[in-house]
């Protein structure tokens, strides 16, 4: 409020009008504001659970009923006596080998087919070592249904007879199309029949784990080998397992999950059982996309432009399609790259057409819903834009998933920011209005003293040459007159100051570091510290004397100040402070005002700046000057000593040390102190001194540098 009293009487009225105004209008729109945000947050995270918890129950109903059939079907007698029969053919198989061009004709198969398309998506070269079939049943078949097989990848499962009179090509014609019709029905991606020593005697859709060994074959390690290995040692009626997502080399490293269950026949007329084998059937991806995605129509869905809903594994990968994969496959690559995405993941995503498996997505709703939590919550998602997320963890038994559903915040909240464009465009032509109409009344209620005011607002603008023309006679030009005389005064005042000012800054610059002279321009008297890590450079002029004797006083005064200028020159350079100069003698030090942590190679270079100095004066005047010079670093004290004629001046044992190295050292030379030499002797050359005697207890031991060529 204390603001206000410097306004204009008019600036008052104004502010006044505009301020009720524009509270008024301020309030209702962030009212209006906060309560449709409000509501739209509630009813969009509602649409989002709502959408969430219908397709939780899709999933899971779609897994309890995949579970129920595996059961089913593996209870069903044409299964069992399928398996026993096909595991029989498969044997007699064992011992039937290739000729040398049917192999070659298998090999051909590999290494033209399936190795080139598999290399696409794995890293690295496969070779056909690792995953050719190693017994002779599994070449056999996998040569007359796979290599020999005339229908294109993708389409072996329509060969049901190969026509080489074997037993289990018999068996194939009989039972092949009642499983392929299974799975075209059901939907299913493949069907397996696996025999109790973990061999594939039959699958559907005929990829190369057909008639492989999964307890020692090339496939011994996928997720496939994991689940019938469980299923073998559990061999349980009624039981089932189900195995997550993988990359799976059989499809071309395509992500696949397999449901599986044990089956059992009949051994004898007491009814007891025999465990005969594995039935398993390969999840399909689509059908999980399907439910996810709503067959692609998110809109429909209720999930406007970017919403979706996805799920996510415990390895906080996905397991369902991207929508924004799927509707800009080149943008949503571009996203992930930007955002530093792994060049390989990036590459098997564009050859899958899929995210699953490759997506990462460890965002607050994943971590939390697989932790059994679920909530809604504005976070940031897989692309880092902003969402609003309803999040939950699924319940299917052998899977730990969770569900997500989610749609950019700047969709959701694309009603609101209409509102508020539309709010702020008509409360900005409101407060137009409303100022015109608050200028228009102060202007006629305050005319009289405008003209004074504005005189006014350009002295106090800093103008202090304004003066200020009223004509009229009656209480107000007298007010100008006063005026006037009170600017000029004030002109005369403010002149006075600035001269004073500038003298005593000058005075202080002159006399004392900047920083010190800052502190006394604050009013600060008792200045005095400690100051660690300082550099001393005392150095003393030679010959002098003598050359002073030849020369008048003014040419020596004149002289000493050019050296001494000079020296001011190359410290100021190098960051050091002059001290004081006594006669001849010349103080400078490094690190007081501001820390160098090269304060000590600083003083080094300076000293051989001041030789440098010393030289070129020799040459240039031809006259016989020298310096000795010594170095010290430390701790020192400094301050301001005397009270109506006040120096500033720095003391203690570095100095006094410095001081003595100087008194000592030879002409054009520079001693150093050893913590000089303990910390540059790697930069520059020193040989030892002599021992300096600091007083009649104990010596020091001082260290000469030897001087570049330039200097000799």
């Amino acid at each position: 409020m204390k603001s206000l009293h410097h306004l204009s009487i008019k600036s008052k009225l104004i502010i006044m009008l505009l301020g009720v105004s524009g509270c008024s209008i301020v309030l209702t729109a962030y009212l209006g504001y906060q309560s449709g945000r409000s509501n739209l947050t509630d009813r969009a995270f509602n649409q989002l659970t709502s959408l969430r918890s219908s397709k939780a129950y899709q999933i899971e109903s779609y897994f309890k009923t995949l579970r129920n059939h595996t059961l089913t079907l593996s209870t069903d007698l044409t299964v069992i006596e399928a398996i026993g029969q096909f595991d029989r053919a498969y044997t007699k198989l064992e011992q039937t080998p290739l000729s040398p061009s049917d192999n070659q004709q298998l090999q051909q198969y590999y290494n033209n087919e399936f190795l080139p398309r598999l290399a696409k998506t794995e890293q690295g070269t496969p070779v056909l070592s690792a995953f050719a079939p190693k017994n002779l049943a599994a070449q056999y078949l996998q040569h007359r249904y796979l290599a020999n097989n005339s229908n294109p990848v993708g389409k072996k499962h329509l060969l049901d007879d190969a026509q080489d009179g074997s037993d289990y090509s018999l068996l194939h014609a009989r039972y092949h199309p009642m499983f392929r019709e299974i799975i075209e029905k059901f939907g299913y991606y493949d069907l397996f029949l696996i025999n109790p020593a973990g061999k594939i005697v039959y699958t559907v859709y005929k990829e190369t784990d057909f008639t492989t060994d999964l307890t020692n074959g090339p496939y011994s390690e996928s997720n496939l080998a994991r689940l019938v290995a469980m299923v073998r040692q559990a061999k349980q009626k009624n039981y089932s397992h189900i195995v997550d997502f993988a990359s799976y080399s059989p499809s071309y490293g395509a992500p696949a999950a397999f449901i599986a269950a044990p089956i059992f026949a009949t051994a004898n007329q007491n009814n007891n059982t025999e465990f005969i084998g594995v039935l398993a059937v390969q999840v399909p991806v689509n059908e999980i996309n399907a439910v996810m995605t709503g067959n692609q129509n998110w809109q429909q869905d209720g999930l406007g432009k970017t919403g979706e809903t996805y799920l996510v594994g415990q390895d906080y990968l996905m397991r369902s399609q991207s929508r924004f994969f799927v509707e800009d496959g080149e943008g949503y690559l571009k996203t992930l790259k930007s955002l530093g995405s792994n060049t390989s993941s990036l590459k098997r995503i564009e050859a899958y057409k899929s995210a699953i498996l490759e997506q990462r997505v460890q965002t607050e709703g994943t971590i939390e819903s697989l932790r059994g939590q679920q909530g809604t919550k504005i976070i940031r998602d897989y692309r880092n834009t902003e969402v609003l997320s309803s999040y939950a963890p699924l319940k299917i038994e052998g899977l730990t998933w969770s569900i997500l559903s989610e749609m950019d915040l700047e969709e959701a909240y694309a009603p609101i920011t209409a509102f508020t464009r539309q709010v702020v465009v008509s409360a900005t032509l409101l407060m137009l209005l409303i100022t015109a109409l608050a200028m228009l009344i102060a202007d006629w209620f305050v005319k009289p003293i405008q003209q004074l005011i504005s005189y006014a607002a350009t002295i106090e603008s800093g103008e202090i040459d304004a003066i200020a023309v009223i004509s009229s006679q009656d209480e107000f030009g007298n007010l100008s007159k006063s005026f006037n005389a009170m600017v000029q005064s004030l002109r005369v005042q403010t002149n006075l100051v600035r001269q004073k000012s500038e003298e005593n800054e000058q005075l202080l610059l002159s006399l004392f570091p900047d920083a010190i002279a800052r502190r006394l321009k604050r009013g600060e008297k008792n200045i005095a510290e400690k100051i660690p890590n300082v550099a001393v450079v005392f150095a003393e002029l030679t010959g002098f004397t003598q050359l002073a004797e030849k020369l008048t006083t003014r040419e020596s005064v004149t002289l000493l100040n050019e050296l001494v200028e000079a020296f001011d020159s190359v410290g100021d350079r190098y960051g050091m402070e002059k001290i004081k100069t006594m006669g001849y003698s010349y103080m400078s030090v490094c690190g007081l005002s501001m820390t160098y942590l090269d304060y000590d190679k600083r003083a080094i270079d300076y000293a051989l700046e001041m030789l440098s100095i010393l030289r070129r004066f020799e040459l240039e005047q031809g006259m016989m000057l020298n310096v000795r010079i010594g170095v010290n670093a430390g701790d020192v004290v400094a301050g301001i000593v005397g009270k109506n004629r006040f120096i500033y001046d720095v003391w203690g044992e570095t100095i006094n040390l410095a001081s003595t190295l100087r008194s000592v050292c030879p002409a054009g030379s520079i001693l150093a102190a050893s913590p000089i030499y303990d910390r540059l002797q790697d930069l520059y050359a020193f040989e030892p001194a002599e021992a300096v005697e600091l007083d009649r207890r104990y010596q020091v031991v001082a260290w000469r540098l030897k001087h570049p060529a330039a200097l000799q």
